[in-house]
């Protein structure tokens, strides 16, 4: 996994040194007088209970169906990281939102805690609008999702299998099962992916016997003169007060890092594969000029049937649309939703 990230990190310019950058009015912990957020809970099909944060107009007239979003993390974070945040934003402008832990992570319920699972991911998306349309103030027909990094590959993923997700929107999309199996710009050969698969098979002999658990990957919790480019970038939010947060149920040194073991299961993740199929439901597929990531979003696009969208954010980086409202395009997304689920 090592030589993984110094690869990817061989790939892009340098980016800015460690601290805690606040620029483009950077605001992942933004609250707004304007919205109501309750926590909530419910089950998904595997009777894992699912954790999320239920936020809602203050001036929604509750006798009318609205519509509704269900927002996913950045794989390896929580909800309170990018994804209150969308929900909050979206939820300003009138739609019922609801932004989820996926299983394994956060405030939700799975074994061991940061276990990769992209179909029980996938499934949660679906609990989620199991929820969503259970309430009385929401359409059951105007019901989408917005997925960010990771999240944008399982939100892909539950869209094709359930058509209940009536627009999809993907801000900086990691495709997890292409990042794992070939790297950015297919920079990871064959023999790296059976070295980490290796390294992962070696491990469960090691945890059968009664060994601890190991974790992989993640963001770095300190750096040197040394640390990749793309490090620092995730270390500038997930590892300062600009978006560090830690769940209850772990400890700053597991935050983001899934489990070795189980990041193999990303190998056999294919979400792309007949995403044509969601159409004619529409896609909006959201990237920063300068991202890393970049080559995901446009690959999705490319693959897409119609009706569908490209936006690239000019100046902005993978990590910037987490939470620099100044570049994110709420406007864009509130016009795609307004259009594609009805204003309210």
């Amino acid at each position: 996994m090592k030589k993984i990230l110094a690869l990817m990190a061989l790939l892009i310019s340098p980016l800015v040194a460690a601290g805690a950058d606040m620029s483009h009015g950077a605001n992942n912990f933004y609250t707004s007088n304007q919205v109501t957020m309750q926590k909530v809970t419910f089950k998904n099909q595997y009777q894992m209970t699912v954790a999320g944060n239920l936020l809602v107009p203050k001036n929604l007239d509750r006798n009318v169906q609205h519509a509704a979003i269900v927002v996913g993390h950045p794989m390896g974070a929580v909800k309170e990281q990018s994804a209150n945040l969308y929900a909050t934003k979206m939820a300003e402008q009138g739609f019922v939102t609801l932004s989820i832990d996926l299983s394994f992570w956060g405030e939700s319920e799975g074994q061991p805690r940061n276990a990769v699972s992209p179909d029980i991911y996938t499934e949660d998306f679906s609990a989620a609008v199991d929820f969503l349309r259970s309430q009385p103030f929401v359409d059951k027909e105007r019901v989408g999702a917005i997925g960010i990094c990771g999240s944008g590959s399982f939100v892909i993923s539950a869209a094709k299998i359930d058509p209940r997700i009536r627009a999809i929107a993907t801000v900086s999309m990691y495709d997890m099962g292409a990042a794992n199996r070939n790297g950015l710009r297919h920079a990871v050969s064959v023999e790296d992916r059976k070295a980490a698969i290796a390294a992962a098979v070696a491990q469960r002999d090691a945890e059968f016997a009664g060994g601890a658990i190991s974790y992989t990957s993640g963001t770095v919790h300190q750096l040197d003169e040394d640390t990749h480019p793309i490090q620092r970038e995730f270390y500038d939010f997930y590892r300062t007060p600009r978006g560090e947060f830690t769940p209850a149920s772990s400890s700053p040194q597991l935050t983001t890092h899934p489990t070795l073991t189980s990041n193999v299961k990303f190998m056999n993740f294919y979400p792309l594969s007949d995403i044509e199929t969601i159409s004619p439901r529409p896609m909006l597929f959201i990237t920063g000029e300068t991202a890393h990531s970049r080559e995901f979003s446009e690959e999705a696009y490319r693959l897409a049937g119609q009706p569908k969208e490209l936006l690239v954010v000019p100046g902005a980086g993978h990590v910037d649309l987490y939470d620099r409202v100044g570049l994110i395009p709420f406007d864009k997304l509130t016009a795609f939703f307004k259009q594609n689920l009805g204003a309210n």
